[in-house]
């Protein structure tokens, strides 16, 4: 990764390579006002530049968030402009320099972020042959490209470079929305395997993080956080730290209380011993009563699907089977805790952070700053992986609030109990299917509840959706989304009813992880449709193969069981020996009903005696559309299926009536490496006739129920609250 902080045209003299660069200030210090051209570009500018050396620098707002899309994104650029994709540079998520491309979320980099990027650089590829054909005196249609120079078919000799036409100037156009793009029989670059160019940098290294920023005069804050949730601050004694060395700033905003000191170590000391009197009233619920409080609290309901009469499916139906699921907070345990920078003065701030969406967030502290939006400056900069909202925009409010207060630059990084106590939690959910079979083994009828709070609470320029705000007594304003994310099955039944009963509040502080509610409803719809087959006596892929329609739906699901070797099972079996019994466990979804479609088979062993669930291989069908970088696919649906095994098999918030207690690694376990799959297999379907949707979270949907349905084929028993411990195998077995 190469760090960057020269001015936009001072990079596009600089040599050229495929760079994902963030804002880093030029000779460590904040960069001026002004000081990007690209803060005043607008039009094709604001997308793209050619640099004195020909090299093409791609300006995006969509960031890396560990998911390798620079990378793909610089194939889409280098595709249409047929220049070498290593001489593609990326600037990414500076609100002065890069455009508003909203929030890198929900698998929709490639799919909504691509387009703009492709049309922009099929435009800016018309205008330099239009440019060259002015040179060379030819009609553009005489012209080829090939590796940044432009020449006349025929007569290499006639040429000119992406350099020579136009290298350090501007278009000075805008995009012109009828440039043809490139078709994909004619690609060369999109759909082929590149490397990541982050990775080397990131085993070796080399690369720079959020957490490597260094300003001059730069001082480190901590946050002192309450004993417990809701806690207010009654008084201080500043006296506490009276002898304290790195001449110690005391910071407060209602119940935001900071220190700020000269160095790291001196702040968390401080932090530690600086004495508050708190007032306590411990607001929540038992623990074991989590699921049955969730059920019973005052809801928001919405029908999702309301097809023929239910009741009438259910009581004429030969058999009817009821089933209730439960999904717990969990956290998005990034292990690098969240970090931030912030130079904030009277004229201006500078916040360096890991937010997925930084014009939002930088809405958000102009309000908490109390400033204009135009006098807020964010860069990103990465740091550990995210899946979703975690401290980055939290940590970054923390640090503007700092500055500000000192006036002076400082660096707020997170300790283990601040991220795991005080992130985001993924939200607790409780979902019930009820389902009924005719004499043949099919549905007739299928009744779908879900009780969930808003899976997001993102900044969005709200003050009070970061943790800072709340903690200064603003109000947390956010819609009811996420949670009925795949609800909806992709099966034809006659009957159906999908009702999602939204909940206002949500006892633990919750946002975005990774798929929002479409992991927890495709957990319960999947093992419901395995537990209606199973009822049946029909074989899990038959079953599912019968109530789908979609021709892509059907192809996947054919795929992996073909490419898994399944073989039909109507009724678990014992398998297995020395009291360990193995089983295949089947799942499908189609990612929010309409984008990337994804089919698994999960084989596990399960020790009867110790509650061990032990996934041996996962094999995936995904279906994506367009692949961009097959590597790029192929790691993500790798990331989904470990980081979802976690979550299956280990991921679990624990909390008392006043906080959160799961405070460090042991008491929130993630799966070790000697706990990931001997194999996890791919098939990818690739359809270049399709458009490219996102490939960062389908594959997450169907492991929770692919588990559990090999541990039902395995021993019989139905695992339906996760995670899936020991003791609640065991528990399983014995019932």
């Amino acid at each position: 990764m190469a760090i960057s902080g020269f001015s936009r045209r001072e990079f596009l003299k600089s040599s050229g390579a495929l760079i994902i660069t963030f804002g880093w200030p030029a000779s460590l210090g904040a960069q001026p006002p002004g000081a990007t051209a690209a803060a005043g570009a607008r039009g094709l500018d604001a997308w793209l530049a050619v640099g004195a050396d020909g090299g093409v620098t791609l300006f995006t707002g969509k960031v890396e968030l560990g998911t390798g899309v620079a990378t793909a994104l610089a194939q889409i650029v280098a595709e249409e402009l047929d220049v070498r994709v290593e001489r593609v540079s990326v600037i990414q998520g500076d609100t002065e320099r890069t455009p508003d491309q909203g929030y890198t979320v929900g698998s929709k980099t490639i799919q909504q972020g691509g387009p703009p990027i492709r049309q922009a650089a099929a435009d800016a590829r018309r205008t330099l042959l239009s440019l060259a054909a002015a040179r060379l005196s030819v009609a553009p249609e005489q012209l080829a490209i090939d590796a940044g120079t432009v020449s006349v078919n025929g007569d290499g000799s006639r040429r000119v470079t992406f350099a020579e036409l136009i290298g350090g100037r501007r278009f000075e156009r805008a995009v012109d929305k009828t440039a043809a793009a490139k078709r994909p029989s004619e690609y060369r670059v999109v759909g082929k395997p590149v490397a990541r160019v982050d990775i080397p940098g990131k085993v070796t290294g080399a690369a720079s993080y959020v957490h490597d920023l260094r300003l001059p005069g730069m001082l480190h804050g901590r946050v002192v956080r309450p004993p417990t949730i809701g806690a207010t601050v009654e008084r201080i004694d500043e006296s506490s730290l009276a002898d304290a060395p790195g001449n110690v700033r005391i910071v407060r905003e209602g119940n935001f209380v900071g220190v700020v000191a000269e160095r790291e170590e001196q702040a968390i000391r401080a932090a530690q011993s600086l004495k508050i009197a708190w007032n306590e009233s411990p607001r929540l619920p038992d623990m074991t009563e989590l699921y049955r409080e969730l059920r019973a609290a005052p809801t928001t309901d919405k029908a999702l699907s309301s097809r023929g009469d239910v009741a009438a499916a259910l009581a004429g139906a030969s058999k009817t089977i009821t089933a209730a699921y439960e999904w717990p907070f969990q956290m998005h345990a990034s292990m690098g805790p969240s970090c931030a920078v912030a130079h904030v003065t009277d004229e201006r701030a500078t916040v360096w952070c890991a937010s997925q969406g930084v014009f939002g967030l930088r809405d958000s502290l102009a309000r908490l700053l109390k400033r204009p939006a135009e006098r807020v400056h964010l860069i990103f900069a990465e740091a550990a992986g995210c899946y979703g909202h975690n401290g980055a925009d939290d940590v970054a409010a923390d640090a503007a609030l700092l500055s500000r207060a000192v006036g002076r630059p400082v660096r707020v990084q997170w300790m283990r109990h601040d991220e795991h106590g005080w992130e985001p939690k993924g939200p607790a959910m409780v979902m019930q299917a009820r389902g009924g079979l005719d004499s043949g083994g099919g549905v007739v009828a299928w009744e779908y509840d879900v009780w969930t709070p808003t899976h997001s609470t993102r900044p969005r320029a709200e003050a009070g959706n970061t943790l800072a705000g709340q903690l200064m007594g603003l109000p947390i304003k956010a819609g009811l989304t996420g949670g009925d994310r795949n609800a909806r099955h992709g099966y034809e039944f006659p009957a159906e009813r999908v009702t999602v009963h939204w909940l206002a509040e949500s006892p633990l502080r919750v946002s975005a992880l990774r798929g929002l509610g479409a992991p927890q409803n495709t957990f319960a719809n999947e093992s419901f449709v395995d537990e209606l087959a199973a009822a049946g006596g029909v074989d899990p892929v038959e079953f599912r193969l019968r109530h789908l329609r979609d021709p892509r739906a059907i192809e996947v699901v054919r795929a992996v069981a073909k490419f898994a070797a399944w073989q039909p099972r109507k009724a678990p079996e014992a398998r297995g020996q020395n009291g360990v019994a193995r089983g295949r466990g089947f799942a499908y979804a189609q990612y929010e009903n309409e984008n990337a479609y994804a089919a698994m088979v999960a084989d596990v062993d399960v020790d009867r005696r110790t509650g061990a669930i032990r996934v041996r291989r996962v094999f995936v069908a995904h279906d994506c559309g367009l692949i961009v970088n097959p590597d790029g696919v192929r790691n993500q649906i790798e990331g989904n299926v470990v980081q979802t095994l976690s979550r299956t098999l280990k991921e679990e918030v624990r909390f008392d009536r006043g906080r959160v207690t799961s405070l460090d690694w042991q008491s929130y376990p993630l799966l070790r490496f000697s706990e990931v799959p001997e194999a996890i297999e791919i098939a990818l379907i690739d359809r270049p006739d399709r458009p490219s949707v996102g490939a960062g979270e389908p594959a997450a949907c169907p492991v929770p129920a692919a588990v559990a349905n090999a541990v039902f084929d395995a021993t019989g028993a139905r695992l339906r609250r996760v995670p899936f411990t020991l003791e609640r195998v065991k528990a399983a077995l014995q019932t």
